[in-house]
């Protein structure tokens, strides 16, 4: 048997021998190119939107120009995604885009534009994307499929990290917003370059893209959307350590849209800076981020992932309640280091220091949240409806993100930057001990998981469950186990992994 493209199924498997892979590098680069773009330019047209307005719920509404298209448009993209050739669609809607934001760069001074431009931009990027995952299996033999998936996912996570949290405020920080305007521009002009090299797709038969069928398979389209949300939440409600995973997630997406909207307010506001100043709490943010990665990759398996997840919420929430004090934090302990050190400290107390050391350990934190409850919903969903669950969940967590941007803006702009922060972490660290004290103490079957990996015979006690319950012995033996609570029925629960 051979792939589409003609590539012998013998061949390796691996992330290497998928790059080798000319085609599918090419569009593994234009997505790599586009997404790290995508991701810098809200650094950019944030700091943009602030500076020119001096408003949060601006910034609200620039956020949200990117969020609400991809939730009107995306059920019914895909359907004319499959009438026309895959290659042309990657081209053009790279070169529209590439087009809008050249437009942007030169009148950037009316917001209203701005807005237009970029509600344009996200709805032909909702093309974009099921033509880019609908050519990935031309491109690679059937037993590369998951290297390819795999890389392709790894590519989308990655490039926050990199486009909104390091490369973004880095190019504002050096050449300005502007430049970095232009230069995302210039990256969407090198993906449809890219683009033009893939082999062509033939579409559907010429008699499916008539008009009143077309309209027909949209409407099945919306209706199969509608359909698969309901069949998605029936499952998450059968399902209880699915909601909680959906609630890790639905947590960190929503962060990082109020971290947006209130991040350049708090540089000026709290820290005395200039909004594109914002890279202060950003950048080492990003590189907590990597360093939470790097962690979890070394001594993940050493802790239970939900004890991880439920410490990261708890820090995550203390942290961001301690960077909206971090003024009155430094003055206080630069008191104290003028009254009772005789070695000056005052570099290490001055506030960017404080603030700059927050926001990394804030960074670790969001690592050890989002990484964990991604990978045990994916472990926890079955292979039969894992891409339709995760379909309705990627939905779902966009909506669930919508709230807090909407809300926080207009309440900043009224109470203040620093009085919303603290709210925000307060609901956070409750969220983790909500966590902790609901769910109760690691299944049986979890501790005896975890127990398993470090070739421990009996599984280790879980002290949070101890402490909480004091009928709780070491897992294993006899013990009450609460977290039974969490599905209405245990034998249909997919195992709960440490």
């Amino acid at each position: 048997m051979t792939a589409a493209n003609g590539i012998a199924d013998e061949q390796p498997t691996g992330t290497l021998a998928v790059l080798k892979n000319r085609p599918f590098l090419a569009l593994w680069l234009a997505q790599a190119v586009t997404q790290v773009g995508g991701n810098m330019v809200i650094y950019g047209l944030t700091v943009i939107i602030f500076s020119t307005t001096r408003s949060n719920a601006a910034v609200s509404i620039l956020l949200l120009t990117f969020l609400v298209p991809a939730v009107l448009f995306s059920a019914v993209a895909g359907v004319y995604v499959d009438r026309h050739d895959r290659r042309w669609i990657l081209i053009i809607t790279n070169l529209l885009r590439a087009g809008a934001f050249a437009l942007i760069f030169v009148a950037q001074e009316s917001i209203l534009l701005v807005y237009v431009m970029n509600i344009f931009v996200s709805t032909v990027t909702t093309f974009f994307g099921p033509a880019e995952a609908a050519t990935i299996p031309n491109l690679v033999p059937r037993q590369q499929l998951l290297a390819a998936n795999g890389l392709f996912t790894l590519t989308l996570n990655a490039a926050f990290a990199l486009g909104f949290a390091l490369l973004g405020p880095l190019l504002v920080t050096i050449a300005g917003p502007n430049a970095l305007i232009l230069m995302v521009a210039a990256s969407y002009l090198f993906a449809a370059a890219l683009c033009v090299t893939l082999p062509s797709t033939k579409p559907v038969p010429a008699e499916s893209r008539t008009p009143p069928q077309a309209v027909v398979a949209t409407e099945h389209a919306i209706a199969s959307t509608f359909g698969q949300l309901r069949e998605g939440l029936g499952y998450i409600r059968a399902h209880r350590n699915i909601s909680w995973s959906l609630i890790y997630l639905g947590i960190t997406a929503s962060l990082i849209g109020v971290l947006g909207v209130l991040g350049p307010a708090f540089a000026t506001a709290a820290l005395g800076l200039q909004p594109k100043d914002f890279v202060v709490v950003v950048l080492p943010l990003g590189f907590g981020i990597v360093t939470g990665i790097l962690v979890l990759g070394a001594y993940g398996r050493l802790a239970p992932r939900r004890r991880v997840i439920e410490g990261g919420l708890l820090a995550f929430g203390i942290l961001l309640m301690i960077l909206s004090v971090s003024r009155r934090l430094v003055e206080f302990l630069q008191g104290v280091n003028a009254l009772r050190t005789p070695v000056d400290l005052s570099v290490v107390v001055s506030l960017l220091s404080v603030v700059i050391g927050i926001a990394f350990f804030m960074g670790i934190s969001y690592a050890v949240v989002a990484i964990p409850a991604q990978t045990q919903l994916q472990e926890d969903l079955p292979e039969e409806v894992r891409g339709r669950v995760f379909g309705v969940l990627n939905m779902l967590v966009s909506v669930a993100s919508f709230v807090p941007i909407i809300v926080v803006g207009p309440i900043s702009d009224v109470f203040g930057t620093s009085p919303v922060i603290f709210a925000i972490g307060l609901m956070v660290a409750i969220s983790g001990f909500a966590s902790i004290v609901l769910r109760g103490p690691l299944r049986p079957v979890a501790a005896g998981a975890h127990a398993a990996a470090q070739g421990h015979t009996r599984p280790p006690l879980d002290p949070l469950a101890v402490a909480l319950h004091s009928d709780v012995t070491v897992a294993g033996g006899p013990a009450t186990d609460p977290s039974a609570r969490d599905t209405a029925s245990t034998k249909s629960l997919p195992p709960e992994r440490h």
